[in-house]
């Protein structure tokens, strides 16, 4: 007889363990090297397009309908903290909330749907900050500005 047949389970059990974790650790650098980011960046992503979407409705919303003689419009506008956990931006270019982010694949900008007589608008969103949108001026000419509200 021989005296190796003693080790034959211990052997068995060790490649099964080894073989384990080696698909614990297949897995594992699959999903995290690919899979997770991936999704991480596409919720990022929405978000952004979201959070610029609201934006745009906000400042819309903010601008009256009916022209009237001189006008003061104070609105809040809330939006996420942060976007990807990273802080961003959306400032107004012309008739354009433009969202600029650090996170990849994160930004764009909106088209604002605002009537003639709004002449300018202006200013910068940063997140994590009360934001506000006043409307001034007359029934001929308005002007819009982005603002933050110390809280």
């Amino acid at each position: 007889m021989s005296d190796s047949r003693g080790m034959t389970p211990v052997v068995a059990k060790t490649l099964e363990i080894g073989i384990v974790l080696l698909y614990v650790a297949l897995v594992t650098t699959t999903l995290y090297g690919g899979v997770v980011p991936s999704a991480q960046a596409d919720a990022a992503s929405v978000v952004g397009d979201r959070a610029l979407s609201a934006a745009a409705v906000g400042v819309e919303d903010a601008v009256p309908s009916v022209s009237g003689e001189a006008v003061t419009v104070r609105a809040e506008v809330t939006l996420p903290d942060t976007i990807g956990g990273q802080p961003y931006a959306i400032r107004a270019d012309g008739r354009t909330l433009v969202l600029d982010s650090p996170v990849a694949g994160v930004g764009g900008d909106a088209p604002l749907s605002l009537p003639g007589r709004v002449t300018s608008v202006s200013g910068t969103w940063h997140s994590g900050e009360s934001l506000s949108v006043v409307v001034r001026g007359d029934g001929d000419a308005l002007s819009v500005e982005l603002r933050e509200v110390a809280r």
